[in-house]
């Protein structure tokens, strides 16, 4: 028997960028939790195939026989963000969840940004999952039942990244996004919801991972003094997705060991 509820049986989902990091923790938190699961990714089929037999692995234990696909899409291709939502609704009959989680970073200078990386970045973290919202919400509102959207923004949804703009921006957008759509389409049975990360062991900050004195560096601006694991994100994943979470929409939870707390401020220093 499995030891994590069932909050999620019966209930198809799709988690965009689901090869690795937190993504992969999502996917298999669902399936712990009784989802059929797509694993989405770009360009990253051996670890997406690993991802599979985890979900597979995990759906056993609980007792289930779900059927947890891959799919490959580039969530920058609006072309191929409606084939890949397309196939699955034709394979499943249904998606109840969209997690639109794949997204990347990139340094983007105030003074010096190239509009390349600018409409890069734009383009996976914004528009990307605009675009899926849309797509999955067409289909939400064609049968009964509604849907869930969650997005993964960041904690610099709120606090600025000096040197990344672009990466700011999207995720600023990103919240307003689903601020925007959750309003839109409250009455309609559909919960739009973002997670807003902090720092997380995830491959996005190799630059400081794997290196201990960068990560002590890191984590010593964390009022909790620790990096999150990509395991520390998916039970709130989980928990907003389920019925559960049924009166919450438009908000971004931040999960982030105090980072958005105004850590500075932790010693008073100001009066």
């Amino acid at each position: 028997m499995s030891p994590f509820p069932q909050r999620l049986a019966g209930r198809f989902a799709l988690v965009t960028g689901a090869s690795r990091g937190i993504g992969r923790a999502v996917a298999l938190r669902f399936a712990q939790e009784g989802a059929a699961v797509a694993v989405n990714h770009r360009n990253d089929p051996e670890d997406a195939e690993e991802v599979l037999g985890a979900l597979r692995a995990a759906s056993r234990e609980a007792g289930r026989d779900a059927r947890h696909r891959i799919v490959q899409a580039d969530v920058a291709d609006e072309r191929d963000v409606e084939r890949m939502i397309s196939e699955l609704v034709e394979a499943w009959g249904r998606l109840d969840i969209l997690v639109n989680n794949a997204g990347v970073q990139g340094e983007t200078p105030g003074d010096s940004m190239s509009g390349e990386d600018l409409a890069r970045i734009i383009a996976v973290n914004l528009q990307g999952p605009a675009v899926a919202c849309r797509v999955a919400i067409r289909h939400f509102l064609s049968r009964p039942g509604g849907g869930v959207i969650l997005n993964t923004s960041s904690v610099h949804e709120t606090i600025p990244k000096p040197g990344y703009a672009a990466y700011a921006m999207s995720k600023a957008g990103l919240g307003h996004l689903t601020r925007t759509l959750a309003l839109e389409f409250a009455d309609k049975g559909v919960r739009v919801n973002a997670i807003g990360p902090g720092a997380t062991v995830t491959a996005m900050n190799d630059a400081w991972r794997h290196d201990p004195s960068k990560r002590e560096a890191v984590e010593s601006h964390i009022p909790m003094r620790f990096a999150a694991e990509p395991e520390d994100m998916a039970p709130a994943y989980a928990f907003l997705a389920s019925d559960e979470a049924r009166y919450i929409t438009g908000q971004t939870l931040y999960i982030d060991g105090g980072l958005t707390l105004y850590p500075d401020f932790k010693e008073n220093w100001s009066s």
